[in-house]
């Protein structure tokens, strides 16, 4: 029923849209109650059952994504005669689908999201709770609403107050994004449970993705001193000390088997111990972002030669006492010895596959840990089979070296991305985009000159000579100095605002960027320059961060505050677009990035209008205390600038979606009735921008 009803609505509103139909405050599609049912003793499931109307969805408590996707937070206020129990899980029928180019995990219809708690008295628990729900077209502003379950149970003392103390910072638990996920039971009768599996193909290919990724670490990790050098000695110390040589083949078939099965458990167990999706919440997370970066730098120094990391020697001595060759289980201590002695080497490449294999949910770990023990265990056995390859694998030497040098400078590179993702998530601004980018031209430059022999570091060997008595570059390494230097150069042009498409998923957001090299100048002196010295000011730099790329690409100046946009209008004589948008709106990037970065759409913005970008979910910045208000519309009251300027879209324009775009002159006159929703028909957007700028024209000859 499900796959009819939200293609047909969809159908018939895009009719309606295209009829002209006026934008409307769309009601909230959820209704929710709460129930604590008894377990056993005094445990109680606290549970928030949502029941939502066709066509729209709540994200799962892990919605997936690219991180800007909002998942239930559910804060219980704290209180003596109740502690929580456990995470809070989800119950229903999990829906894993592509809507808008962003995989996603959602509910329809129905979820429950429980949470269990031990009560020591009858009373009350309240808290807060936090979500956004969507459709195929649009999302609607976060929601926070109040929460109170009753406990009323004969076998339970009653409490000496009734209500629970007054939340505040200090006195509230917070839980969100958790990891237990309830199975739902199955109804092979339902539509939308039969298009989706608990494991979609995208996600069999990420997982595939991710097993050559750490396979290809494995193999890189072979070729380290540490392990390169022990390839010889291992594999002639099973061939020697067999009686046969299919005994030594089984041998060292055993003592690659062991390295995999380490490896494997290590991942199991961060699995398990860490739970589900931990390991992805941690690597959003500020703190562990700061954490790795200092890790990453440690690591790449080590490999540029200022110093060895290595496990505690005592850990070497008690597993290299339990080798020998006449068991398995010597042989696996010689494995766990091998793993130890090498950590300095594998470290720093185990370190960042973790990381990438905190996207793989439950499994990731496990299929990245086996990915990379079967490519760093392979040539153990494969020199046992063949041990006639050994007198042809180069001799260990310089070489060596210089691949863990390179590795060191890929180590600080790859540093800096954590590094950045903590600065943005707080807004430091110590990482804008321009340094971001120089350190790593700078880091590709230095690698190149290196791989020529240019750049020598205290342990490096004397470098080869011809038989001329000169120094050489082979060409593998000459071929990699080319392409260290061909990135420095594509990297060159972003440090003056060139996008950077291949590059976009590791380099900060153009709205960090200090300097931008347009045919529009950069930013908002140049603005102000040819515009009688107006320009924004009100929340610029608190904003500024979240501008599109078309704002630095083409000049373009947004405006952050309805007030000002008007004060602005009335001198410069244009009318309004007001761009009520989110931080956390994907198809607001997506009219950005495809419609407004357009050239026809571009010069009609900069040219004939006044953009004020009014964002609907930012609640870093309050209003001053005589500003704040109670909105009748929303229901609440108007403290930050957020709430504020969902307000004036919600009272003034009639609607509550973003993103959508209504034009007004500089009295706050409707020059559109509905306004624009999303829609990312270039030409029937710049159809629309025309008939604005013509209408604006009719009433200010």
């Amino acid at each position: 029923m499900i796959r009819i009803a939200r293609p047909l609505a969809l159908l018939v509103l895009t009719f309606l849209i295209s009829l002209g139909l006026k934008a409307q405050v769309i009601q909230d599609p959820t209704v929710w109650k709460f129930e604590a049912k008894k377990k056993d003793g005094n445990k109680y499931e606290l549970i928030f059952d949502v029941e939502i109307k066709d066509g729209w969805h709540i994200y799962s408590l892990e919605p997936g994504g690219d991180g800007t996707l909002l998942p239930p937070e559910f804060e219980f206020t704290k209180n003596p005669n109740y502690k929580l129990s456990g995470k809070l899980f989800e119950r229903g029928k999990k829906i894993d689908e592509v809507i808008e180019e962003v995989g996603t995990v959602h509910y329809y219809k129905k979820v429950e999201f429980i949470q269990t708690v031990t009560v020591d008295t009858n009373g009350k628990i309240t808290g807060k709770y936090m979500y956004q729900v969507c459709n195929d077209q649009t999302c609607l502003p976060p929601k926070t609403k109040s929460f109170t379950f009753t406990i009323n149970d004969p076998s339970l003392p009653n409490a000496a107050t009734g209500t629970a103390v007054a939340a505040d910072s200090s006195t509230v638990d917070t839980v969100k994004k958790n990891t237990i996920v309830a199975p739902a039971a199955t109804d092979n009768n339902d539509p939308q449970q039969n298009t989706t599996t608990s494991e979609t193909k995208e996600e069999q290919k990420s997982l595939l993705w991710l097993f050559f990724a750490a396979l290809t670490g494995g193999i890189l990790a072979v070729l380290t001193p540490c392990v390169y050098s022990m390839i010889p000695i291992t594999v002639s110390f099973f061939t020697k000390r067999s009686k046969t040589r299919a005994e030594g083949i089984r041998n060292a078939i055993y003592y690659s088997l062991s390295i995999i099965i380490i490896f494997t458990v290590l991942g199991v167990l961060i699995s398990v111990l860490f739970g589900a999706n931990a390991l992805n919440n941690l690597s959003t997370n500020w703190i562990a972002n700061l954490f790795f970066f200092a890790v990453f730098v440690i690591f790449g120094i080590s490999f540029l030669g200022a110093f060895e990391i290595a496990l505690p020697s005592s850990w070497t001595s008690k597993t290299d006492a339990k080798a020998g060759v006449s068991s398995f289980g010597g042989i696996f201590f010689m494995a766990l010895t091998l793993v130890i002695v090498s950590f300095s080497c594998t470290g720093p490449i185990v370190g960042p596959l973790l990381v990438l294999t905190s996207k793989g949910g439950i499994v990731g770990p496990t299929i990245g840990m086996m990915g990379f023990s079967i490519g760093l265990a392979l040539p153990f056995a494969l020199f046992a089979v063949f041990p006639g390859m050994l007198n042809k694998i180069a001799s260990s030497g310089g070489w060596l070296n210089q691949i863990k040098v390179t590795l060191g400078f890929i180590e600080l590179m790859l540093a800096l991305k954590f590094l950045s993702n903590a600065d943005l998530a707080q807004g430091w601004r110590l990482l804008d985009r321009e340094i971001f980018i120089a350190i790593w031209i700078v880091l590709a430059v230095l690698l190149g000159f290196y791989l020529l022999g240019k750049l020598k570091l205290s342990h490096d060997d004397a470098p080869a000579k011809n038989i001329y008595g000169q120094e050489y570059v082979g060409l593998f390494k000459l071929f990699l100095a080319i392409t260290c230097f061909s990135f420095a150069v594509y990297l060159l042009p972003g440090m003056w605002g060139a996008p950077l498409n291949g590059m976009s998923q590791f380099v900060p957001p153009m709205g960090t960027q200090d300097f931008v090299l347009t045919e529009g100048g950069s930013g908002g002196n140049a603005h102000a320059s040819s515009n009688n010295g107006v320009a924004p000011v009100k929340y610029v730099e608190e904003m500024k961060i979240y501008e599109p790329p078309v704002v630095k690409n083409m000049g373009l100046v947004t405006y952050f505050e309805y007030e000002e946009a008007l004060a602005a209008a009335k001198i410069l004589k244009k009318p309004i677009m007001l761009d009520f948008t989110g931080i956390n709106c994907v198809n607001c990037r997506k009219m950005e990035a495809q419609v407004w970065s357009k050239p026809e759409v571009a010069k009609r913005l900069k040219e004939d209008f006044i953009v004020a970008s009014l964002y609907c979910d930012y609640d870093k910045t309050e209003l001053p205390k005589d500003q704040q208000y109670y909105s009748k519309i929303l229901g609440a009251q108007v403290v930050t600038v957020g709430d504020r300027n969902e307000d004036i879209q919600a009272s003034q324009f009639g609607a509550n979606a973003q993103p959508f775009y209504f034009y007004i002159d500089e009295n706050g006159n409707k020059l559109a009735e509905g306004g624009y929703g999303y829609d990312p028909d270039v030409q029937k957007f710049v159809d629309h921008l025309d008939k604005v700028k013509a209408k604006y024209k009719e009433s200010h000859p």
